[in-house]
C-alpha cells in the first residue's frame, strides 16, 4: 500500500513546535480543494466543511508540530549547540543526520559526540546527555557557521518515509502528522458524501509537544459542540512493551478509542457504536488522569467541550523510525467521518 501523497507531504515537511509553517502550508493547500481554509495567528489551520442543517459542529484535531532541536549557541569552532524541542531520548540522536531550517533554506549536518575510543571506561557505560552533543555542519570556523545558521534556528532528523511490507510505513514526524492527515481525510470524506448536519472542521493545531497552545486557542475560537482529538498511541506488539499495563493495541488493530476521566462518555459510546455499525475494528484504551494529547486542553475550554480521543497505534514513538500500519489510518478517518455524519440536533451531550 503506497503512502497517500498528502500524508507523504506532511511527513516530509519540517515543523517542530512553534515552527510549523511548512506542514501548515501542506495541510492548507490540500484541504482547500473541498473546504474553507483559515490560518490563525498561532499558525493553526482550520478546514471547514459547511453543514447541511442545524446539527452540532465537530472539530477534528491533529497537531502539526513534531519534536525537534533548537540551536542555542554557535561556538568558536563553528559547532552548533542545541537543546530539544519536545521529549527526546538523547541516545537516539547520536550519529544522526539532521537538516537545519534557516532563513536561507535547509542546511544539512550531523550530530557528533566524542568517539568511544576516547571515552573512559566509566563514561562508556553512561548514556549521552544533550549537552554532550553538537551539530556539525562542516563549517571551517565560527564565522562561516554563523553566516549559515542563527541561534533559534531549528533542526529535525533527516530521512525520507520508508514503505515496508504489510502496509507498514516508517518515518519521523508520524507524531503527529498522522493526526493531521486523519483530520484532513475525515473532513474530505464528509465533503465527498455531501456533508454532515453540522459544520465539520479539520484542524492542524500547533505546539502540542510544548504547550497545547494551538489546541487551546483553536477550541476557544471555534467553540465546537464536540471535538475529536486524533493522536498516536503506543502500539503494544513491540518487544518490551507490557499489554497488561497499556492494553492490547497492536499494529493493524484499527483505531484506538480512549476512555477515561477527560473523555466525554457519550462521545466515546457514539464512536464505538459507529465503529460497530460500519464494521470497523477498534480497541479501547483507558486513561486515569490525562491523555497527554490536545484533548487535555480542549475538553476544559470555555464552559467545556464534549471530547473524544482516537489513537493511532505507533511503534518507536519520538524517534526517526516511527512505524504505523496505513490500514489503521484509513479506518480512523472512515470512523470519524461516519461519526460526524451520524450527529444531529437531537444528539445528547449531557453526562
Amino acid at each position: 500500500m503506497p503512502i497517500p501523497p498528502v500524508l507523504r507531504a506532511l511527513l516530509e515537511a519540517t515543523g517542530p513546535s512553534g515552527y510549523e509553517t511548512a506542514p501548515a502550508r501542506v495541510f492548507a493547500q490540500a484541504a482547500s480543494s473541498f473546504a474553507e481554509v483559515t490560518t490563525d495567528v498561532m499558525g493553526s489551520v482550520w478546514a471547514r466543511v459547511r453543514g447541511t442543517a442545524d446539527g452540532p459542529s465537530v472539530a477534528i484535531v491533529g497537531h502539526s508540530d513534531e519534536i525537534g532541536l533548537i540551536v542555542t549557541h554557535v561556538d568558536d569552532s563553528g559547532f552548533l549547540r542545541f537543546i530539544g524541542i519536545g521529549g527526546w531520548d538523547a541516545q537516539i540522536l547520536v550519529g544522526q543526520r539532521v537538516v537545519v531550517a534557516t532563513r536561507e533554506g535547509v542546511v544539512p549536518g550531523v550530530i557528533g559526540k566524542k568517539p568511544i575510543h576516547l571515552l573512559s571506561a566509566d563514561d562508556r557505560k553512561k548514556v549521552a546527555e544533550l549537552k554532550e552533543l553538537h551539530i556539525d555542519i562542516g563549517a571551517k570556523d565560527a564565522e562561516e557557521a554563523r553566516k549559515l545558521v542563527r541561534v533559534g534556528d531549528v533542526a529535525v532528523i533527516a530521512g525520507e518515509p520508508l514503505e515496508l511490507p504489510n502496509g507498514r510505513v516508517v518515518s519521523r514526524s508520524m507524531d503527529n502528522r498522522l493526526g493531521c492527515y486523519v483530520a484532513y481525510e475525515a473532513a474530505r470524506l464528509v465533503a465527498e458524501a455531501g456533508g454532515a448536519a453540522g459544520d465539520v472542521v479539520a484542524v492542524a493545531a500547533v505546539q502540542e509537544e510544548t504547550t497545547f497552545g494551538g489546541a487551546s486557542t483553536t477550541a476557544y475560537t471555534l467553540r465546537p459542540d464536540v471535538a475529536i482529538v486524533v493522536d498516536v498511541t503506543h502500539a503494544t506488539d513491540a518487544p518490551g512493551i507490557d499489554a497488561n499495563e497499556l492494553g492490547s493495541h497492536p499494529l493493524g488493530c484499527g483505531p484506538v478509542l480512549e476512555r477515561g476521566s477527560n473523555i466525554h462518555p457519550g462521545v466515546f459510546e457514539l464512536l464505538a457504536e459507529t465503529a460497530q455499525a460500519e464494521g470497523i475494528a477498534f480497541s479501547i484504551q483507558a486513561s486515569g488522569r490525562h491523555t497527554g494529547t490536545d484533548l487535555d486542553a480542549i475538553h476544559k475550554t470555555r464552559g467545556g467541550i464534549p471530547s473524544g480521543g482516537v489513537g493511532l497505534p505507533l511503534r518507536y514513538m519520538h524517534s526517526p523510525v516511527e512505524m504505523v500500519e496505513l490500514a489503521d489510518i484509513e479506518r480512523a478517518a472512515a470512523l470519524i467521518a461516519a461519526f460526524a455524519r451520524r450527529l444531529s440536533g437531537e444528539t445528547p451531550f449531557t453526562r
